[in-house]
């Protein structure tokens, strides 16, 4: 469930100008996930988000430029080892399945990683497809997810 929430905090932060807690729950809620304040304000830490300046001389929560090679890392673990229970690779691309539900959660924080090799993601209930430029890539790409899951 963390790792499904985290998804969507992030994919919410992408799509929208979120100013404050406030804002980033009752996103949340219209999404059908139910939240507290303390529990986003832990997400917030976790995910190394900040408040930067907009054009509009507002501020809004961002993923922190200088700590994403680490909140990439730590994310990326967090939904595997929740939601993925299989995947292979055809040609180039990956093909994840995972829990019900949680297809999507894994996409967004494979998008969010912003992978330079990674064309795109498609999600459906309990699965997943990840492009990838080459073969090679999505070869690398299930070595890394078998480190991630045998950890």
């Amino acid at each position: 469930m963390k790792a499904r929430r985290q998804a969507e905090i992030l994919a919410i932060i992408r799509e929208y100008d979120i100013e404050t807690q406030d804002q980033l729950l009752e996103k949340l809620r219209e999404k059908g996930m139910k939240s507290t304040q303390a529990t986003i304000s832990r997400d917030i830490k976790e995910l190394h988000l900040v408040k930067e300046l907009t054009g509009s001389s507002s501020y809004k929560y961002a993923v922190s430029q200088k700590n994403t090679s680490l909140n990439v890392a730590g994310r990326l673990n967090n939904i595997f080892r929740e939601s993925v229970t299989s995947f292979d690779h055809a040609q180039n691309i990956v093909v994840l399945k995972t829990m019900p539900g949680l297809a999507s959660a894994a996409c967004s924080a494979m998008d969010g990683m912003h992978l330079p090799n990674m064309v795109g993601s498609l999600a459906g209930d309990d699965t997943s497809i990840l492009i990838m430029r080459t073969n090679k890539d999505a070869e690398d790409l299930c070595a890394e997810i078998t480190k991630m899951l045998e950890k």
